[in-house]
């Protein structure tokens, strides 16, 4: 949700057009500083209506969310479904107070989940936790036991022989036990003591944590563009603006870019409104999103969750990354949360920016901005993302705006500084809302005694201005009035600079035997130097993200003296030109990318063929817009578009029904529902629309989970089909479908034709992903198992 909520975007669209015109025109007119002067005095009446919507919103500890998430994660655990019940004692951990019996059981108990996951080192931390948080006394023998059996698990012997020592103390001193649960704990002890006699421990275990070491790729990097490859050289004209080009020739797959973002927010994910409760009601839900599947600072992927200790929304990978957030931002986030939840991510990301740069520097550069250069420089953009006022680039990169004093584009807060917020080219009734909420966030800061922190100074130098500006004046200090300038800069500049973090997200089905995964929007990230990137619908590069961190990688031969170009919206072979110049129309641009040109010169529109109705009579192509004709004069029937595509919409339903009933592992009638969706869209659908690739794709997932490997290969291999008639053969979803098919090929035992399907995977997913990507590593783990199979084995198959 980047822009607020719906109910506070309508009441700011109230206000406005209460608003007298001239006082409307004279916000439409004015500089940022001044918006902000006047939208200070017209937020009070809105006050109420926002602090009504922040009421309804989840993010303080509850104990009654932490006692129904802690009873939920018992009932998993019972039926052994570990990893659901980890992940629900991680939610009641958010909502239970730090420091309390009931978080350290929260700890005890998905330690115990860990456990049976085969987590031993994780489990071993949760132990500890407990410990740290209070757990009962009476209750540490049983974990205390636990831990024992990890260590064991580990190897470490001595460490388990200490912990059994100090059981045995601990049941020494509470006395003789006599009741079945201290007789099972005698029992246990007794197995743990024999074992390590014995040395009969097993291997140590190896987790699968995410933190393996990668060999680096080979890199040399730019001396002038930060985390930029020696390839690449940053140019300025009037016609393109700042944009890189390729200084040499450059190879597919070739690293060209390694960035980590200035500034991430985690996307809470459109599962996610459940955060906004009616007041009639608070109903809990254990459906799982983004805040409870990556930590809200590195963004990597959580399996023991560390909640925040002030509120329940914020959970981290580890202590040491919820302290770093704690102290970069989010000890001011952290009593703001339901606002910034009802606000949105855009709001979030420009209050975290200005967080992370700090007053001293956003206070020069705001300052820096109202000079004459700047405004000159400002006012003569060009379409895009980048100014046409030209500058004489033979001095340099000195002149190129973003560049410090030395010449280099940094990944700074100077670059993103410098990022266009296309002021006058936003509509007066957005502007008017991101100003409103803009100062609903200063507002809080100045009103709750949060605005020293943010200004770098202590309390006590605050105290005279806090008086002068008192808490329930309509005015913000001199420096929170720059502090806000600069984050309504910011919100501006999303429109066009917001990166979206992406990841592979695992989907939920079946045994797991197949990953299936689906891009997911995971965070909303400024990154200063991927933003000099140009648009293009048919890029020449593909970006990755691991964390917060982004990888540029060529995807084509790029001939030195070539534009680099990204893609910020659909690639050409998703959707038809025309739809593409609507869908970038929010860039403030018309794209005139060779891709476009080509097809508007051509006015063949294979894309949209491709993805179009058929006759629901005879099956033959329907043309027309709004009211579409059978291409068969035969039949000539009419039907209007609104009507197959209502129809397209139930089937989309209707799928979505079968998935579900795949997740509650009913594959027998997921299998009998997507075979009638499959025969309904042969009635509506041309043969190439992507959504008959898509059902394939589903069967072939389906019969994978039945362990039926030639069924799922046989309809893996039709969607396939379509995914390279529409992405191209070395697309990046081209890779993700083989990956797919080298799995169901590999549990088939069809050994040779997964050896050929993985190489073809290999050659394309190093070149999207590079060659250290978890799906690599994993086809090379596929391919070493089946070179290792006996030569009898292999001859026959």
């Amino acid at each position: 949700m980047a822009l607020p909520v719906a109910e506070w975007r309508r009441s700011v669209a109230r206000c406005w057009a209460a608003l007298e015109p001239t006082l409307r025109e004279r916000l439409e007119a004015a500089p940022l500083d001044e918006v902000l002067r006047l939208g200070c005095g017209l937020f009070r009446p809105e006050e109420a209506a926002l602090q009504r919507l922040c009421g309804r919103a989840l993010v303080g500890k509850e104990p009654a969310a932490a006692r129904f998430y802690r009873e939920e994660g018992n009932r998993r655990f019972g039926r052994c479904c570990y990893r659901d019940a980890a992940r629900l004692y991680s939610q009641a951990a958010a909502f239970e107070p730090p420091h309390s019996p009931e978080v350290a059981l929260c700890f005890a108990n998905r330690s115990a989940a860990l456990f049976h996951l085969g987590y031993f080192e994780v489990c071993l931390e949760d132990i500890a936790r407990a410990e740290s948080h209070g757990y009962p006394n009476r209750l540490l023998p049983k974990v205390l036991l636990r831990k024992a059996e990890c260590l064991l698990r580990l190897g470490r012997l001595q460490d388990a022989t200490d912990t059994l020592t100090a059981v045995e103390n601990k049941m020494a001193v509470d006395g003789v036990m006599t009741n079945p649960i201290h007789l099972k704990l005698l029992k246990k002890l007794s197995q743990l003591k024999t074992e390590i006699h014995k040395g009969s421990c097993p291997e140590p275990a190896q987790e699968a944590r995410g933190d393996i070491q990668r060999e680096s790729e080979i890199w040399e990097e730019n001396g002038s563009i930060s985390g930029a490859s020696s390839s690449l050289s940053l140019n300025f004209n009037t016609e393109r603006g700042r944009h890189l080009v390729a200084s040499q020739d450059i190879l597919p797959g070739q690293n060209l870019l390694k960035e980590k973002a200035f500034v991430s927010v985690l996307c809470p994910g459109e599962g996610d409104s459940h955060l906004l409760q009616d007041s009639s009601e608070t109903v809990w839900d254990t459906h799982v999103t983004n805040t409870d599947l990556y930590c809200h600072h590195c963004l990597k992927q959580l399996l023991a969750s560390v909640p925040c200790s002030g509120c329940s929304y914020a959970k981290y990978c580890s202590q040491n990354c919820a302290d770093v957030a704690w102290e970069q931002y989010h000890r001011t986030e952290c009593p703001l949360g339901a606002l910034l939840l009802v606000l949105g991510v855009f709001c979030h990301v420009a209050l975290r920016t200005v967080l992370l740069a700090g007053f001293p520097e956003v206070s020069r550069l705001v300052e820096w901005s109202h000079g004459d250069n700047n405004k000159d420089l400002c006012s003569a953009e060009v379409g895009g993302k980048h100014p046409s006022k030209a500058l004489d680039t033979r001095a340099g990169m000195k002149g190129i705006p973003g560049c410090n004093d030395n010449g280099q584009y940094q990944s700074s807060y100077q670059a993103v500084f410098n990022l266009l917020p296309h002021v006058e080219k936003h509509s007066p009734e957005h502007k008017f809302l991101c100003m409103l909420s803009v100062v609903a966030i200063c507002k809080k800061l100045q009103e709750t005694g949060l605005e020293a922190p943010v200004l770098n100074r202590e309390s006590s130098t605050m105290g005279s201005e806090q008086k002068t500006c008192g808490k329930a004046s309509d005015e913000l200090s001199p420096q929170l009035m720059i502090m806000a300038e600069a984050m309504l800069r910011h919100v501006l500049q999303l429109q066009c600079n917001a990166q979206a973090i992406t990841v592979m997200q695992e989907l939920e089905s079946g045994d797991g035997a197949v990953v299936n995964k689906k891009p997911v929007r995971l965070a909303t990230a400024f990154f200063p130097v991927l933003s000099l990137l140009n648009h293009s619908c048919s890029p020449n590069i593909s970006v990755s993200f691991d964390g917060t961190a982004a990888t540029v990688r060529a995807s084509q031969p790029i001939p030195s003296g070539q534009e680099i170009f990204h893609c910020y919206g659909p690639h050409r072979c998703r959707m038809r030109v025309a739809e593409r110049q609507q869908h970038l129309s929010q860039y403030f641009f018309e794209c005139r990318c060779q891709a476009c040109l080509d097809e508007l010169e051509s006015d063949v529109e294979s894309v949209s063929m491709r993805n179009s109705f058929c006759c629901p009579s005879c099956q033959a192509s329907m043309q027309g817009e709004e009211m579409l004709c059978c291409s068969n004069k035969a039949c000539a029937l009419s039907v209007s578009r609104e009507r197959l595509s209502r129809r397209l919409l139930d089937l989309q339903q209707q799928m979505e029904k079968a998935l579900e009933l795949l997740r509650d592992s009913k594959a027998d009638e997921a299998i009998k529902m997507l075979l009638k969706c499959q025969m309904d869209a042969r009635n509506f659908l041309s043969p190439e629309h992507l959504l008959m690739g898509e059902l394939e794709d589903h069967l072939a997932q389906v019969y994978a989970t039945l362990g039926k490997w030639q069924e799922a290969a046989r309809h893996l291999e039709r969607s396939i089909q379509l995914v390279e008639m529409h992405h191209g053969p070395s697309s990046v979803e081209m890779g993700h479908e083989l990956f797919k098919l080298a799995q169901i090929l590999f549990n088939g035992f069809a050994v040779s034709e997964a050896l050929s399907t993985i190489q073809r995977a290999e050659e394309i997913l190093s070149v999207h992903c590079g060659p250290q990507s978890t799906q690599i590593q994993e086809l090379q783990e596929m391919k070493t198992c089946l070179l290792e199979l006996p030569r009898s084995i292999l001859q026959r198959t």
